[in-house]
């Protein structure tokens, strides 16, 4: 952002940078959440082992099956609890049910799974999973970059409106020809637009 700027005659901070992020970050994934479309409802979910201020945390995710993030949740443990919390809050904030969930063989899912009731089929597999195990590469390049994160609710806060950039701009590359990838980079670059002219 620094350079882009510095290329307009525009000499700015990355501190000033930072402060734009918090205050204008939440309300452009917001806006960006909104223009979506309807998921699959195919879920991928996995965790990550994360450093945060030196203490061990995971990383629930939660993704379709076409690599869109639908969730995430930064909590301290790997267990059944934790999982029941990531499964309420991605049916509370996606307002539908799954046809088909996959999953690690960790078995703290499939005891949520029947807490909750759902009565979708739930896949186990190292390999099927792949879709979410790829959606943790991002997490990984900022780690080693910016030397982790600081605190679990930074963390929160910063994954959380990355996964809605993430999706505007995240196209499968395979499925599309060149020429309609073009139209829907320029439609991309059209919402991030309008969302931040928004604010």
């Amino acid at each position: 952002m620094e350079d882009l700027l510095a290329e307009r005659g525009l000499d700015i901070s990355y501190e000033t940078v930072r402060r734009w992020v918090l205050k204008f970050g939440p309300l452009i994934a917001r806006k960006l959440r909104q223009r979506r479309p309807r998921p699959s409802d195919r879920w991928h979910l996995d965790e990550m082992v994360v450093r945060i201020a030196g203490r061990r945390m995971y990383l629930w995710r939660a993704v379709d099956h076409q690599g869109e993030i639908l969730d995430m949740l930064v909590q301290r443990r790997r267990d059944k609890h934790a999982a029941l919390r990531l499964m309420r809050k991605l049916l509370k904030k996606q307002g539908f049910a799954p046809k088909l969930l996959v999953t690690d063989k960790l078995r703290s899912y499939a005891s949520a799974f029947r807490r909750l009731g759902l009565s979708c089929p739930h896949q186990q597999g190292l390999r099927q999973n792949n879709r979410a195990e790829n959606s943790h590469q991002a997490v990984r390049r900022r780690e080693r970059k910016m030397q982790r994160f600081k605190s679990a609710r930074s963390a929160q806060r910063f994954l959380s409106m990355h996964a809605a950039i993430h999706n505007t701009f995240n196209l499968q590359r395979h499925l599309v020809s060149r020429a309609t990838l073009r139209i829907f980079r320029a439609e991309a670059a059209n919402q991030w637009r309008d969302a931040v002219t928004a604010v």
